[in-house]
């Protein structure tokens, strides 16, 4: 743009009221400022764009050119305005957030449903993957935050806790009382068939490194894609599965699932919301953010 905008916004009042003085009371601005302005917009433009008369003013051809396209650029500008207070008044908002498909169902969703009833018009975009991949993806931008396991670079990334998750490895008493009549070993990791998460899952990486820090080897290895799955694959009695404890407290509590004691526990787990240190906080960030404190 060539011109000041303030120019046209003097040209385009005076175009619609077709008067000086009428457009300068409208802008609280002097007439002469006003007609000075015309002139100067005249001259750079090389064009007359107003016939003035006793009466007032009326556009040349030249003119009414000019003024369809302003009207049409300020109305827009009129309609960009409305819309970011109307974004202000009713808190719309866009939040992208990934998870695993774990922490999802157990730790995010609860969260999400408060969320959404007291910010209706924030829109929520859920990607489910592993705590790796929604790392990297934090890091390139496609994502606002994401439900993870504390992650080991402080630096790159803002970490709020929501506190510890504990992996255990559970089974049914049936289960375990026809492994205790058919094997001699009470090391339940060398004859039970032992179900874990897929191998790119990080839970799963977790507990590969508890088993080569304390020497155990699993004969028989069962892989699930889900908690979920890996939960009801426990009750069903087909193992001895590897799961989080915060999310099989009920089947704890009834006698559905039996906790098995380790000579060494597995050491628990930060898990909270993370997003990148340096990262743009939209006011949908930090609503969701201040909510989750």
């Amino acid at each position: 743009m060539n011109q000041n905008l303030s120019l046209y916004n003097i040209f385009n009042c005076v175009a619609e009221k077709e008067n000086i003085s009428h457009a300068a009371r409208a802008l609280y601005i002097s007439q002469p400022a006003v007609s000075k302005a015309i002139s100067s917009l005249e001259d750079n433009l090389n064009v007359t764009l107003f016939i003035r008369s006793s009466r007032g003013v009326k556009l040349t051809p030249e003119g009414r050119l000019l003024y369809d396209h302003t009207k049409s650029a300020f109305q827009t500008i009129d309609k960009a305005e409305d819309s970011l207070k109307r974004i202000n008044d009713l808190g719309i908002g866009h939040l992208k957030i990934g998870a695993s498909n774990t922490l999802c169902k157990f730790l995010l969703l609860p969260y999400l449903k408060d969320f959404v009833k007291q910010y209706p018009h924030i829109k929520i975009t859920i990607e489910s993957q592993s705590t790796y991949q929604t790392l990297k993806r934090l890091e390139n931008g496609s994502l606002d935050i994401g439900l993870v396991a504390k992650p080991d670079n402080e630096k790159t990334f803002v970490f709020n806790s929501l506190g510890s998750i504990e992996d255990i490895f559970v089974a049914t008493p049936d289960y375990l009382e026809n492994l205790k009549q058919r094997e001699e070993s009470e090391d339940f990791f060398s004859v039970a068939n032992i179900m874990l998460l897929d191998e790119e899952n990080n839970t799963r990486i977790y507990i590969e490194e508890y088993f080569r820090d304390n020497d155990i080897s699993p004969n028989s290895i069962l892989e699930v894609t889900n908690m979920d799955l890996l939960i009801e694959f426990a009750k069903t009695g087909l193992g001895v599965a590897c799961v989080i404890k915060e999310f099989v407290e009920t089947e704890l509590s009834d006698g559905t699932l039996v906790q098995l004691p380790l000579k060494v526990p597995v050491n628990k787990r930060e898990v909270g919301y993370s997003y990148i240190s340096n990262a743009f906080l939209s006011d949908s960030m930090q609503k969701f953010i201040a909510f989750t404190r």
